[in-house]
């Protein structure tokens, strides 16, 4: 009982945050998305370098991913500057070029997870700014409903997969890596979320329905392939939690492992609907 009440009040407070801060002002919704960027970035970093062999630069792979989202949230306001990004690439030259120097027992696999920790964790939180911002004849403005919509998805999969899958669950999803998961349980989040889908379409319509409902379905199938990638990651290290920061919910990543795969697929699925 007592850790329950630990993780609900945890729970309400981080939901409390992270929809005011979205829904507050342009600058609310960087400045915490940076932070969790960073975060998120140093803990991977220390997740990895448990492992013999591996020992990247954690302050400059925070400092990357930090920057990174900073350009794309530069970028979003003035989309006409592209030379934001010249500054990180120089940081990702930097990244590979001091392992030269360094004397490093494995400077290949310091390489990779430096790199991975950019594309894994920086890359898809610096994405939300491309659902955040849009522009209209040179004109940016910021639109919150779409960042904010991929949470509202993954917590009701959350939870409509843990209701269903505790209720019907029988046929496991992914036994290997997350014996608690079921086919039952996944279908019955995403039944939830295209009821979701509907409610958007009628209260946000900046979206059709059947456009809503493929965004749901979007964010289900990648997020719970973030969820396994997350968990395959802490299975081989042989940890429970990637940190500790959010009492009774473990770290950063394990409260965005779901978003850090639906937001690059969510981005990725709006650019061909606008094609369409």
């Amino acid at each position: 009982m007592k850790n329950f009440i630990q993780r609900a009040i945890t729970g309400i407070i981080f939901v409390a945050v992270l929809i005011g801060c979205i829904i507050g002002s342009p600058f609310s919704f960087g400045i915490l998305f940076a932070i969790i960027s960073g975060m998120a970035t140093y803990e991977f970093c220390n997740l990895v370098n448990k492992q013999e062999d591996v020992d990247i630069n954690r302050n400059i792979c925070t400092l990357g991913s930090v920057f990174l989202f900073f350009c794309f949230f530069y970028y979003g306001i003035n989309p006409t500057d592209t030379g934001i990004f010249i500054p990180y690439l120089i940081l990702l030259v930097y990244l590979m070029i001091s392992e030269l120097y360094l004397k490093k027992s494995n400077p290949i696999h310091n390489w990779a997870y430096s790199m991975l920790s950019q594309v894994y964790v920086g890359l898809p939180f610096a994405l939300l700014n491309v659902l955040a911002f849009q522009s209209i004849e040179a004109t940016s403005y910021y639109q919150f409903i779409l960042p904010l919509s991929i949470f509202i998805f993954i917590w009701i999969n959350d939870t409509g997969a843990y209701c269903t899958g505790m209720l019907f669950g029988k046929h496991r999803l992914f036994e290997r890596i997350s014996p608690k998961k079921s086919w039952e349980g996944s279908i019955g989040g995403a039944v939830f979320c295209i009821a979701a889908a509907f409610a958007l379409a009628h209260w946000v319509p900046v979206m059709n329905t059947m456009e809503w409902i493929g965004m749901a379905l979007t964010v289900v199938i990648f997020g719970t392939w973030g969820d396994l990638t997350e968990s395959l990651m802490k299975r081989h290290l042989g940890i429970k939690d990637s940190g500790n920061i959010l009492p009774g919910h473990g770290g950063m990543l394990d409260r965005f492992d779901s978003a850090i795969m639906a937001i690059p697929a969510t981005v990725v699925y709006l650019y061909v609907l606008s094609f369409l």
